[in-house]
């Protein structure tokens, strides 16, 4: 989007304004008690991964054994923000190794004892979308936030919901989707006229209720597109790979990162829809091989790194300036003409990724670029003529090399867009 021209926000929304924080500080507060040589039972939901046990002894050696044998009244609210913190600096530490920049990061908690979430429920409820009822008795499996009493309800239907949704519950106190609202209507009053929300597949049932609230706080203004990312599987020799217990029930990031490095993380994301499932096999990652998408793409660029660097060395001018002006008549060949018909769709493709919003377009171009450009490099090898260096003949050098320049360049925008650096030399 960025590179199509858009102004664009990245921004991470914190969830740290629910009753999981509660759940987070608990668990640390028992990693506490465990530094101080205590034994310990995650129950009731808390965390049990190993990743919290330095926040134990963090927290230990900022307070002693202040919180010892004394009750969450003394302690909950201080762990509560110590946790979060700790989280978060671990949460941008793991981002940043894989090169992802966020320009903000909103905090749930501001939403709270602010007056935002009020001033978004009163939005609605000007527009008469806001009213006191009670939701139809479930069939089956309770809807989140149901209760069999009168509560707040917004009248999501109207936007094309499944039902209406609660966003204050009979005790007063809020739902989950009433800060989320507070959220989407800050970003609606801040003027952006395309919100992209991405959530994990268990959210799938969000999305109705998310896009209702939107459109109606906006009157239909600002558009919702929200991305749902399936689980990534790991596999080893073809098998399910675990490779560590630090983190409990999953893996870290950063274990995938300091396992094949960013660059060859983030392109094999990238090679899937994020609604697609994505078996991420380090072996083929780290081989190299067309197999392995990453390798073919960044091969691709290194080669014509290389053939740019003979051609100086052999005295044939091959700056940009130059190369623009080469007569490209002698691009005769179908291997070539494929190429240069390839890289007349790149423009297009930046478009219709930036509109859909389906970066995974570009990874696959990228991918078929360079099986075209490893085509013609093949096909040079059994015909002199297709050679990018011509000995004698730097005209016809210059015109076989703006076409593989021109691929570098475009080889090496798709990369960028992807956060990846092309490669100019494989090791």
């Amino acid at each position: 989007l960025d590179f199509a021209g858009f102004d664009v926000t990245r921004e991470y929304y914190v969830n740290d304004g629910g009753s999981q924080v509660d759940v987070l500080a608990r668990s640390v507060y028992l990693r506490y008690l465990e530094a101080h040589g205590q034994k310990v039972a995650f129950e009731d939901g808390t965390y049990p991964g190993d990743y919290l046990i330095e926040v134990g002894q963090a927290l230990k050696a900022k307070v002693n054994d202040a919180y010892i044998d004394q009750g969450e009244q003394v302690w909950l609210a201080e762990v509560r923000e110590f946790s979060t913190q700790a989280m978060m600096e671990l949460i941008k530490a793991d981002l940043l190794s894989l090169g992802v920049k966020m320009d903000v990061f909103y905090s749930e908690k501001s939403l709270y004892g602010t007056g935002r979430i009020e001033a978004a429920i009163d939005d609605l409820r000007a527009k008469n979308l806001i009213y006191q009822g009670v939701l139809e008795p479930p069939k089956g499996r309770k809807p989140e936030g149901w209760e069999p009493r009168q509560q707040t309800l917004f009248k999501s239907t109207d936007y094309g919901d499944d039902v209406d949704r609660p966003v204050q519950k009979s005790d007063g106190s809020w739902t989950y989707f009433a800060p989320d609202i507070a959220y989407h209507y800050d970003k609606v009053t801040r003027g952006f006229d395309l919100l992209i929300d991405v959530f994990g597949a268990d959210h799938g049932g969000y999305v109705k209720r998310m896009k209702a609230a939107v459109s109606a706080l906006s009157g239909g203004k600002t558009l919702l597109d929200v991305k749902l990312t399936q689980l990534v599987r790991l596999y080893k020799n073809g098998e399910p790979f675990k490779m560590s217990k630090r983190a409990g029930t999953f893996v870290t990031l950063r274990d995938v990162v300091e396992q094949v490095g960013a660059d060859a993380t983030r392109f094999v994301m990238l090679t899937r829809k994020n609604d697609a499932q994505l078996d991420f096999d380090f072996d083929r990652v780290l081989e190299q091989t067309k197999e392995n998408p990453v390798f073919y793409v960044q091969y691709a660029h290194a080669r014509i790194s290389s053939v740019l660097r003979k051609a100086v060395a052999a005295g044939i001018p091959v700056d940009d300036v130059t190369l623009i002006s080469a007569d490209l008549a002698s691009l005769k060949d179908n291997s070539e003409l494929t190429l240069v018909a390839k890289l007349s769709e790149f423009p297009r493709l930046i478009e219709i990724s930036a509109r859909s919003n389906e970066p995974h377009r570009i990874a696959f171009y990228l991918y078929d670029l360079a099986s075209d450009f490893h085509a013609l490099w093949n096909k040079g090898n059994d015909m002199p003529s297709l050679r990018f260096l011509q000995e004698g003949n730097h005209a016809t050098s210059q015109s076989k090399i703006a076409l593989i320049r021109a691929t570098a360049v475009v080889i090496s925008s798709g990369l960028t867009i992807l956060g990846i650096t092309p490669a100019e030399e494989m090791r």
